[in-house]
């Protein structure tokens, strides 16, 4: 069900606009969809006048980009907590937990999500600097910790960490999408599903 976003003036700052302006421009794609956003329905849902949005986004196209490299900068602290602070090593258990929280996020954020994988900004050639970044940096992360993983003796060894990496995060993609786009709707075989990819990576 649609509901209505209204963010009053009192709930940001100056300093913070930026923030909230991608906040409330989640909150539209989620219960509005894509086509529902635009510059003009972002100034109006968090009060502000409408040329104020322009001066963080040129336009809807690099908003969207920002949307997406906010989610890969959420993508990015969910790879960090892999490593456990206290051991400062890594084990099955905090592996299988990164794997269902990834797929986790991308569900709750389908719209979001759509924008960091899909063709709206990739293919149109629309992304930013700032976006392309973002998501080279977030995967070598992964590639560091996929590589990590190995040498631990956690995931398959012989292989090479790049193919490695690029088949889980492929693997973990295809999950993501078979839920987002409406083939598995059970909530409760997320879970279940992350598991079981992460026992077929294992060493």
């Amino acid at each position: 069900m649609k509901k209505n976003i209204k963010v009053s003036k009192n709930q940001y700052h100056h300093g913070d606009l930026y923030q909230t302006l991608i906040v409330a421009s989640k909150d539209i794609l989620q219960n509005s969809g894509l086509a529902s956003l635009s510059m003009r329905k972002l100034a109006e849902v968090t009060g502000v006048s409408r040329t104020a949005p322009y001066h963080h986004f040129k336009d809807k196209k690099a908003l969207l980009s920002a949307i997406a490299e906010d989610g890969f900068l959420q993508q990015d602290a969910l790879i960090k907590e892999m490593i456990n602070p206290l051991s400062a090593g890594y084990s099955v258990q905090r592996f299988e937990s990164f794997v269902i929280a990834y797929v986790h996020f991308a569900v709750e954020n389908p719209e979001q999500y759509d924008l960091m994988y899909g063709g709206e900004i990739w293919k149109s050639g629309s992304a930013t600097q700032s976006l392309d970044d973002a998501a080279k940096k977030s995967f070598k992360r992964w590639l560091s910790e996929i590589n990590k993983l190995q040498t631990q003796g956690i995931l398959k060894q012989g292989v090479a960490p790049l193919r490695l990496a690029q088949v889980t995060w492929a693997t973990l993609h295809g999950l993501c999408r078979l839920f987002n786009d409406g083939i598995y709707v059970n909530a409760e075989d997320i879970d279940e599903m992350g598991r079981t990819a992460v026992k077929l990576l294992l060493n």
